[in-house]
């Protein structure tokens, strides 16, 4: 197996302006590996609670998602609700039930521990070095963190930053773990406490890629209707991660390649609930989106 992902896999009741869904397939970890997917073999470490149904398992298997690291534990899955404003920048978060996921204790098969690549998905940094020691010298790891553990466990999510390789996290984020305002300063402090590359997600206007030999940006693609931006940095995540482990390089090059793939991933994402714009996109579809960015970004 090429590429791993360790994270949640939760059941999402999501409001938008357009609509309301109840009890959705969500989490970090299958947003991921549903994107990741149109590109590569990905595992997929999580725990799911008895009140999980087959069908939903079914359709990650369907996708081409190996299941041999989900883990059904007694009690019920993680739970999360959220509402969006019309700006699809303001999100509510109305309840958050961690269930099984709060006692999670993540056990990677064996087939998986060779794996080169490797993201950790949102999680307590406990939780994702946890993960990570069970990985037997990977070639690329990289994970995503949140506000809250930069303010409750910074300790812990800086030990995490000695022994990944890369980052992915958001603009209020870096600001925050480093206290910098503008983000090119944000993200070589980020760098300084280990990573070798970052990505700073700035949502509907792109993202930048920072490292040693790396300084790259490109907007968004442009959707004409987004319905649901639940899971769209995890997605982008997973067409990044997914190329990359397509491929198996992490060259300068590829790598500036790698953010076209995972923004037109992310692109299918936000066309619907849940998964939805995910399961029904074709590796053809994916590679038109990387072809349109391109044809953006060079003259």
């Amino acid at each position: 197996m090429s590429l791993i992902v360790t994270g949640t896999v939760a059941f999402d009741t999501v409001e938008t302006p357009y609509d309301k869904r109840e009890r959705c397939l969500g989490g970090s970890a299958t947003h991921f590996a549903a994107a990741a997917s149109a590109l590569t073999d990905v595992g997929l470490v999580a725990v799911v609670g008895n009140d999980f149904p087959d069908t939903d398992l079914e359709s990650l298997r369907k996708l081409g998602i190996d299941c041999t690291g989900v883990e059904v534990a007694d009690g019920k899955t993680f739970f999360w609700a959220g509402r969006y404003e019309a700006d699809w920048n303001t999100r509510h978060t109305l309840d958050t039930q961690l269930n099984v996921f709060e006692h999670f204790d993540p056990k990677v098969p064996t087939s998986y521990q060779n794996s080169d690549f490797v993201f950790l998905a949102n999680a307590a940094p406990e939780l994702q070095m946890k993960a990570l020691g069970q990985f037997n010298n990977p070639k690329l790891v990289v994970a995503d963190t949140m506000n809250l553990w930069i303010d409750i466990a910074r300790d812990s999510l800086c030990e995490l930053l000695t022994k990944i390789d890369g980052l992915v996290l958001n603009d209020e984020e870096a600001r925050m773990l480093t206290g910098e305002n503008n983000l090119l300063q944000a993200a070589r402090k980020v760098l300084e406490l280990g990573p070798r590359l970052v990505i700073l997600k700035k949502g509907e206007h792109g993202a930048f890629l920072i490292g040693e030999g790396l300084h790259f940006s490109l907007p968004a693609y442009p959707v004409e209707k987004v319905i649901d931006p639940t899971g769209a940095g995890d997605s982008f995540a997973g067409g990044f991660m997914g190329y990359l482990a397509s491929v198996g390089n992490t060259d300068p090059q590829t790598m500036r390649r790698a953010m076209l793939y995972g923004t037109a991933t992310a692109s299918f994402c936000v066309e619907g609930f849940s998964i939805e714009g995910l399961q029904t996109r074709r590796r053809s579809e994916v590679e038109a989106r990387f072809n349109e960015l391109y044809s953006f970004i060079t003259i």
